[in-house]
């Protein structure tokens, strides 16, 4: 009997990331989760990502210190503050001061190193073109040319090995992810998307990706399972 083909699964210890994760075990890969500890106000997902990882039974995690806060440029890795209760049809209008300056781009080169080691040839994503906050590293588009430079700038690519991105949630809702997790057994109560989350690790429940979070549970005729200073 052969081996389950090897993925990487970059986990944030989100909601999205983790929905991500167990499509990619359902799928039968043998999964590789990738954390990153970029300097990020909301660290407290990278403790998350720790028990999420456990609970799924991943082959190895590995969580990489980097330090993006030297830069700065984002609400998430310097003291700016955070946006608060913006109505949602507001919130792809622009790029907002919550995008981390190339992270994806800087994620996905950490998973394709790691998956080139591995001899894998995938790498799982949670990025979402739908509810994303006008993230230009969420497009279908980016992912596409992420992967035509993957094939150029390694010694698997350029011997014929073929990298696949997947993006399994790249057009749903955040209800659409929500019920797909739940279906494939996802304890959400473990998983945090606050960007500003208060000293306790509770939600603050006025941020983008809080906002989104609690539509996505309301839509679906459900309680966010996650503790909220406010909601």
């Amino acid at each position: 009997m052969s081996s389950p083909p090897k993925a990487v699964v970059l986990l944030s210890g989100g909601l999205d990331s983790t929905t991500t994760l167990a499509i990619a075990k359902h799928e039968g890969f043998a999964c590789y989760a990738l954390t990153l500890e970029y300097g990020q106000r909301h660290a407290v997902e990278v403790e998350a990502a720790r028990q999420i990882a456990l609970r799924f039974g991943v082959v190895q995690q590995v969580v990489m210190p980097i330090e993006l806060r030297r830069f700065g440029g984002s609400a998430l890795t310097s003291d700016l503050p955070v946006p608060k209760d913006r109505p949602l049809e507001a919130m792809a209008e622009t790029i907002p001061i919550t995008y981390v300056p190339a992270r994806n781009t800087i994620f996905l080169a950490f998973a394709l190193s790691w998956a080139e080691v591995l001899g894998a040839s995938d790498i799982f994503v949670g990025v979402n073109a739908l509810d994303y906050s006008g993230y230009p590293d969420c497009r279908p588009e980016y992912i596409e040319a992420f992967e035509k430079l993957a094939r150029l700038a390694t010694k698997a690519g350029v011997e014929g090995a073929t990298f696949k991105v997947h993006t399994p949630l790249i057009q749903w809702s955040k209800a659409e992810i929500i019920r797909r997790g739940l279906e494939l057994g996802v304890d959400f109560a473990l998983t945090t998307s606050c960007y500003d989350p208060i000293s306790a690790g509770l939600a603050c429940g006025r941020c983008d990706a809080c906002l989104l979070r609690l539509r996505g549970f309301a839509e679906n005729g459900m309680v966010d399972p996650r503790g909220y200073a406010q909601s």
